[in-house]
């Protein structure tokens, strides 16, 4: 009997050169209810997504023709769902390399697959979640020029908009929401990523230094998102 995960339906891109690690996956994931789309490169991936509705990619990096990381980098150009990398590599160097260039999670080879299938879940949801309008009004923050509309999920700097991920986005989000709080790395991991913390330093510094790329005129000088020395995140209140 097939099990309901209540993301039934969504399509998933596995990306992997190796065929047998694509068909384990592929079983693992069909058994969720997901929708399996396979490719073996990062061209044929790339094309995949441009001739289907794809709500999560799921990718390896060491790949012939292009590779996950140049992959990453070419879809973030123009899209913005969730990005799993998976690589035999588990230092947190390339964790970090992954992260920067716009993936959303990272899995090191060998793999559990239960683990695995936990982390497309789990990146599904915010990605459901992130897409889907709630409310019947506007739900918008503001703070001197950066306005999010957590109705429509836009960001917008003096009038212009700014292309958020989804986790991205949802730390954002809680920060604007409570301007003028502090947030330990710890409490922004724990509510965004709705996981107990282990180790989220890297992962949370990565994600805050690209909101910082994108809505902020100096990064190094931040305008809105400050660093509290030894305490964590906040948005400036204006």
């Amino acid at each position: 009997m097939q099990k309901t995960s209540g993301m039934e339906g969504l399509n998933v891109l596995v990306v992997d050169d190796d065929h047998e690690i694509v068909d384990v996956i592929e079983i693992y994931l069909k058994n969720e209810g997901l929708n399996i789309l396979k490719a073996y490169d990062g061209i044929e991936a790339i094309e995949m997504l441009q001739q289907n509705t794809i709500h999560l990619i799921l990718m390896d990096i060491m790949m012939p023709k292009l590779d996950g990381i140049q992959t990453t980098l070419k879809i973030r150009e123009k899209n913005q769902i969730p990005i799993i990398l998976v690589s035999a590599k588990g230092e947190d160097t390339d964790k970090i390399i992954g992260l920067n260039l716009g993936a959303d999670d990272y899995i090191v080879k060998p793999f559990n697959p239960l683990e695995l299938v936990a982390r497309v879940r789990s990146q599904l949801r915010r990605y459901v979640s992130f897409s889907s309008d709630f409310g019947q009004k506007d739900d918008v923050v503001e703070c001197d020029g950066l306005v999010v509309n957590n109705t429509t999920k836009e960001v917008a700097v003096d009038g212009k908009k700014v292309r958020l991920t989804p986790i991205e986005y949802k730390i954002l989000y809680l920060l604007m929401q409570n301007q003028g709080r502090v947030f330990s790395i710890d409490e922004i991991y724990e509510r965004v990523w709705n996981e107990p913390s282990f180790n989220a330093e890297n992962t949370v510094a990565v994600h805050i230094r690209r909101i910082r790329e994108k809505i902020e005129i100096d990064p190094k000088k931040p305008k809105y998102l400050k660093v509290v020395w030894g305490l964590g995140y906040k948005i400036e209140k204006a």
